[in-house]
This record gives structure tokens, sequence and C-alpha cells, in this order.
């Protein structure tokens, strides 16, 4: 199982920015998610919160509920929490940090991002298929170690 993590305002996609994010939901992103894991032979089970400590516990827990991989959009947390990022270091399974927008094209305080260093890789700026890339590359991962 694939668990894909979305942080802060990730619950106003459609309506915040649109000239940023776009007009697409955030449920329209879940749904395209659990799309692409049914075709690539995996659940993908996706979450959302503008809770801090909640993305901590969920960070925690996904080992022990059996996901593989991680795909972490933190929003603002990104650029502010060394909590999220310890949180990311300490566990054993591969996160891949992604972002709608180009965090390095806007704002000079999002080009920072304390979660790239203990991140298998992060994918910045390609929107929706941004989620798609980070699912192929955690699926293929997890077919390699299983070979």
């Amino acid at each position: 199982m694939i668990l894909v993590i979305n942080g802060p305002n990730l619950n106003l996609l459609g309506q915040r920015e649109p000239d940023v994010y776009g007009a697409a939901t955030l449920s329209d992103l879940e749904t395209a998610c659990e799309n692409w894991g049914k075709e690539l032979g995996t659940e993908v089970e996706c979450r959302q919160s503008n809770h801090e400590g909640q993305l901590l516990e969920w960070l925690h827990g996904a080992e022990a509920e059996g996901a593989t991989g991680i795909i972490l959009n933190a929003g603002g947390y990104t650029h502010t929490s060394v909590a999220l990022r310890d949180a990311v270091s300490g566990i054993n399974i591969p996160v891949i940090e992604v972002h709608l927008s180009n965090i390095h094209a806007r704002e000079s305080f999002r080009h920072h991002s304390y979660l790239a260093a203990v991140c298998l890789g992060s994918i910045v700026g390609l929107g929706f298929a941004g989620y798609r890339a980070a699912l192929h590359i955690l699926v293929e991962r997890e077919t390699d170690t299983r070979a």
C-alpha cells in the first residue's frame, strides 16, 4: 500500500490560488491517485490534514499499517517543520516529496525544503503528474525489492 499524505491547505485545491494550483479539487487528486494505483496493481490510501501533529502520527504509523512507500506533500510545513523532517528520517520506508507548484519559482521562503534531504527524492511543479510519477517510482521500488 502506498500512502499519500497531503498537508495544510491542500483541502482548498480548486479554490485557493487556481492560477497556481489549478481548478481540480483534492477529491479529484485522490481519485486520480487511487485509479493510478489500481492500474499499477497497488492500493493507494489518501489522507489530508491541516495539523502538523496528525501528519507526524501518520508518518510514524505508516509502516505498521502496511505502507511500503509514502508520497508526501507537506504544503507550507515543507519550509518550516523540523519535526516533519525528523519523522521522515526516523521511518524505514521511502518517502517522495511532491509539490504541485514549482516551489523554486515562487517566493524565496518556499525555496528551502527541510524534507528534501531525508526523502528518496522530490518532484515539484508537475501538478497531478508529480503524484503519478512518485507512485510509479514507489511501486517500481517495491517490485524490485520483492524480486
